[in-house]
């Protein structure tokens, strides 16, 4: 199997011990390592996949726990680099009382945005099927040329390219910043996860067959959409499937819900063997297996506090998978 290599942010995230309030009012956190690519290719390598990450730390506490933390969840971290330009970023977050989360960032700036195209080469990519990005690191430093030179070479390399945009919008200085920034991005990607609140501000259409058919008029492949308690779809030119959301005893925790279900989706793609050259020929019964798989994953990850990515062991013991 060939590896899922990611590249964006690395950061810690502060996971509230209470939930239904406001950040403000949160008085004890936990530790959790964080950043969206890095969810996704821990939960790649959680399933037994191989899964890479491209990025930067601070030489700080933070950092070594990250890369600690990525190490121990089977993440090749060899192209995961040390700066004393700044710190690890930071993430605090707060949970109403259905879980889901309110952000508060602190990189101004933070080491990965010094990540610089200098530093990426193309053996990053030996033995690679699938690339992985989101939008949180295409803001205007150094990183966002060292995603353009990474794509760059996977085109070359004729490897998928997946986007998770992943709209942050506390860390741009507009929303019209990172609407546009996105928008420059998705012609570049075969594959497109989007949730069903980013749809609308990033293709601009409120109907998803609408948004699925702008996206598909360029490179893109395959539209990926989670909805929540609506589900979850997925598009390819020929085909598509759609899966009811799984019913979860008690949501714990949201973050890295989106995540764990690009990154099972993305194990999955990689475990078949689809790839530049094949996406196309998959078949509607077997996007709906994975669609289901990535579905009951996705479930596993809201019940625990944090993106706690689950294994294939918790698969079977839950699923029978």
């Amino acid at each position: 199997m060939k590896k899922v290599t990611a590249i964006g942010e690395l950061l810690i995230d502060f996971v509230p011990q209470q939930k239904g309030c406001a950040l403000k009012e949160v008085t004890h956190f936990e530790r959790v390592a964080g950043g969206a690519p890095a969810n996704v290719v821990t939960a790649v390598s959680r399933l037994g996949g191989r899964g890479a990450m491209i990025s930067q730390v601070g030489e700080d506490a933070f950092g070594e726990h990250i890369c600690d933390v990525l190490a121990g969840n089977g993440v090749d971290t060899s192209h995961v680099f040390h700066t004393k330009k700044a710190n690890t970023g930071l993430a605090f977050v707060s949970l109403d009382a259905a879980g889901n989360r309110e952000f508060s960032f602190f990189r101004n700036p933070s080491a990965d945005l010094f990540l610089s195209p200098e530093q990426i080469t193309s053996d990053m990519l030996e033995d690679t099927a699938i690339v992985h990005f989101c939008s949180v690191d295409l803001v205007d430093w150094p990183v966002k040329k060292a995603h353009e030179k990474l794509i760059q070479l996977a085109q070359e390399k004729n490897l998928l390219v997946s986007f998770d945009p992943n709209v942050r919008l506390p860390l741009w200085d507009s929303a019209e910043a990172c609407q546009k920034t996105i928008r420059e991005f998705l012609p570049m990607a075969d594959i497109i996860k989007l949730s069903d609140d980013e749809v609308e501000f990033v293709t601009g259409c409120r109907s998803e067959l609408e948004a699925v058919h702008q996206l598909m008029q360029g490179k893109c492949r395959m539209v990926i959409l989670t909805k929540g308690a609506n589900g979850s779809s997925v598009y390819t030119r020929t085909t598509s499937a759609q899966t009811p959301a799984r019913k979860v005893e008690k949501v714990v925790d949201t973050t890295g819900a989106g995540d764990s279900f690009a990154g099972s989706f993305l194990f999955q793609l990689a475990r078949a063997g689809y790839g530049a050259d094949n996406l196309d020929t998959i078949s509607e019964q077997e996007l709906m297996e994975f669609l289901n798989f990535s579905a009951d994953y996705a479930a596993l990850t809201i019940g625990k506090m944090g993106a706690a990515m689950a294994s294939m062991e918790e698969m079977e013991q839950v699923y029978g998978k």
